[in-house]
């Protein structure tokens, strides 16, 4: 007998959605199986039976994956299935993740397990948003203790106009997009770009969005009335030692230390202390005792005193310094500092064929020219580590600091490269996706891009007690561990282009985001200064950039110029070592690492399309001779006639005494007739030198 299925409906700005369970994963802890439209996904929760023993940490696994056969394709590569998790995966992944990481009790230490999967796609739709949903719906409808509903959501502004749910087409012209998680309390999560936005617009799109996310919420409440489990009972939180007055006191002198690695160590040394006075059985709560101290007293340093870790006011930057040049024969290269957190970025220029293809559902076909990558190795904070390419973290971290760039990029037309930033973090104490943004910008400044604005980013953090806040500007590794919230924006003088924010408070009062906001806009614009005293404008490019040309044929030359099977223009490359590409409407590119390579595949190009100047020499071969002349073929494209008085500077009684067919003759172009047909001119070529012969 078929199962029963529980079904709501949920509308959002004309968009209907349908979530179901019951009848589908059955043996899942949650499952839900959501719709829009022909997109449909499944979403399952797992949660193991109890921790494991001496877990010390939740584990939550988030994992999104996109089904070929969802679009009607079948995935490349050898094996012809879906192979490993795809950046694009990543990224949803840890969007769905930030949505609900929070909502887990403190004391909840079993191991969960989120899996969402596209089994039917609309490939230009938006599926982001229906992942986010469907995972939050499972989660309520679950036994597992999480404090919900949640639901999240990816909206645009476009002419004007708040959407959701929109399709590619409509995306391209949006001038700003968010994804928003909202939890029972509010706000959670935030993510996003803009087009050099203000502030007050990122605050409208941070209001309309849960206006649609609540009518979800009251949704998965009624799924839930209609087939959820009971949620399972919270673990009740263990009885902690209290810390003796010496060791609180110790600790106290540990956190006024403003260097990380001397505070690290007073601190380990006085949890040390007091631990070896204590019998072994009562270590491991005792352990949990002195960090939850380490919260408290370093939070208490904010909200009474206005004092951070590093002794900093709350509003106040670390020192910034840095450099261009580091790296000779890098295109672009800078080295930026902030504090204890420094970047080395280099930015690489390349051609069209250099730009990344993309392979997800929404995205199979098209390029990008735009690349980030963001590295974090170990040594950056003084560990040892397995070297196994880029995580989770590095994904994000470089996916937030590249859509803040993107924004001021020049377009192809200006600036016609495929671009490449690399950022190696070679130290680390907060802010590096933020510092890889201001080495971003820097590293292709000095590469010589005309980027329509410097961008710079800083990272926002909160300590609240409920009544007092503290908002933090340039935030340390241990305040954003140890606050409630980590509030990244990118942005120039002008806006904001990125933004990522995570709060653990599970909402946050309207005066508080607006001062985060306010203190973030003026420690961007200090930045941004200090940015500036070391390059402002693009440089001049190095020898070692490529040099790049562009210019157009005419369409139905494209094929001549490259040739049969390539075979054309191949042989260009080959011949002058430029790399050259051409598009269906004509458009040529040139890249080569020096002038004249570029200056002589132009000029093959210019032959092999029929390009011709009027006044300059060609050599051709006569293709026929008449009374009225002869025939001469420059190229694969131009043929045009020398006239009988054009052939030499005397008489000509018959072309056939001046040319024969099949034989070389040097010719200049002196125009076309009244048809639009090429003239050339023997005599005007005579007694030229090789040297002025174009071909």
């Amino acid at each position: 007998m078929q199962p029963t299925a529980h079904r709501v409906t949920v509308k959002i700005a004309g968009n209907e959605i349908e979530f179901e369970t019951g009848r589908i994963a059955r043996q899942a802890h949650g499952a839900v199986l959501a719709r829009n439209g022909d997109n449909v996904v499944l979403a399952t929760v797992v949660a193991a039976a109890a921790p494991k023993p001496g877990q010390d940490f939740f584990p939550l696994t988030v994992e999104y994956r996109e089904k070929f056969a969802a679009a009607g394709r079948i995935p490349g590569g050898i094996s012809r299935r879906e192979g490993r998790i795809t950046d694009h995966e990543v990224l949803v992944s840890r969007l769905i993740d930030r949505t609900i990481r929070s909502l887990f009790p403190e004391e909840y230490r079993n191991e969960v397990q989120v899996q969402v999967q596209v089994f039917s796609a609309e490939a230009t739709s938006d599926l982001e948003s229906l992942a986010i949903l469907a995972a939050c719906a499972a989660l309520h409808v679950s036994h597992v203790p999480a404090k919900g509903p949640a639901g999240g959501l990816r909206i645009q502004r476009v002419y004007g106009q708040w959407l959701a749910f929109a399709g590619q087409a409509q995306r391209e012209h949006a001038d700003l997009e968010f994804s928003v998680g909202v939890g029972p309390d509010g706000l959670v999560m935030l993510e996003g770009e803009a087009k050099e936005v203000g502030e007050a617009d990122a605050v409208a799109a941070i209001s309309q969005a849960p206006e649609w996310i609540q009518r979800c919420h009251r949704a998965f409440d009624e799924l839930r009335q209609l087939a959820g489990r009971a949620k399972a009972e919270v673990p009740p939180a263990p009885v902690l030692p209290e810390l003796p007055a010496a060791t609180r006191e110790a600790l106290r002198t540990a956190l006024t230390i403003t260097g990380k690695a001397e505070r690290r160590a007073a601190v380990a040394a006085a949890e040390a202390a007091w631990l070896l006075a204590l019998a072994p059985e009562t270590s491991p709560p005792a352990k949990v005792a002195f960090q939850n101290a380490v919260w408290t007293e370093t939070r208490e340093l904010a909200l009474a005193q206005g004092r951070r870790l590093d002794g900093r006011g709350t509003t106040e930057i670390r020192p910034i310094w840095s450099e261009v040049g580091l790296l000779p024969r890098a295109h672009g290269s800078a080295l930026f500092t902030r504090g204890e957190t420094q970047a080395i970025v280099t930015c690489t220029l390349g051609s069209p064929d250099d730009a990344q293809r993309l392979t997800n559902l929404a995205d199979d076909g098209d390029s990008e020219r735009f690349l980030l990558h963001y590295n974090f190795p170990p040594y950056s904070v003084g560990e040892i580590r397995a070297l196994r390419g880029p995580g989770r973290r590095e994904i994000g971290h470089g996916s937030l600091a590249r859509r803040g760039l993107a924004a001021v990029l020049p377009s192809m037309a200006a600036f016609p490269f495929t671009i490449r930033i690399e950022s190696e973090i070679t130290e680390s104490n907060g802010s590096s996706s933020m510092a890889t943004v201001c080495g971003g910008t820097m590293a292709m400044l000095h590469a010589g891009a005309p980027l329509m604005r410097p961008v710079a980013g800083i990272a926002m953090g909160l300590i609240s007690d409920g009544s007092r806040h503290a908002v933090l500007s340039d935030i340390l590794g241990d305040e954003d561990h140890l606050g409630d919230m980590d509030f990244k924006v990118v942005g120039s003088d002008r806006g904001i282009t990125a933004i990522q924010l995570d709060n653990k408070l599970g909402g946050l009062p309207d005066t508080v985001l607006a001062q985060a906001f306010e203190q973030a806009r003026q420690g961007r614009q200090h930045i941004l200064g200090e940015m500036a005293k070391t390059i402002r404008e693009p440089a001049k490019p190095s020898r070692f950039v490529p040099r790049a040309m562009s210019l157009a044929i005419m369409p139905d030359a494209v094929g001549a110029l490259i040739g049969a099977r390539g075979a054309n223009i191949k042989s260009i490359t080959e011949s002058t070592g430029a790399r050259v590409s051409v598009d269906d409407h004509g458009q040529v590119l040139i890249y080569a690492t020096d002038q004249d390579s570029a200056s002589r595949a132009r000029t093959l190009v210019q032959r092999s399309a029929g390009i011709l100047r009027v006044g300059r020499c060609y050599r051709g071969t006569v293709t026929g001779v008449k009374d009225f002349g002869a025939f001469v073929k420059i190229n694969a494209v131009n043929e045009g006639l020398v006239p009988i008085e054009e052939l030499d500077r005397a008489p000509v009684r018959h072309p056939g005494d001046i040319a024969r067919e099949g034989e070389e003759m040097i010719v200049a172009v002196i125009g076309a007739d009244d048809r639009g047909r090429l003239r050339l001119s023997r005599r005007q070529a005579l007694g030229v030198d090789e040297a002025q012969i174009e071909f």
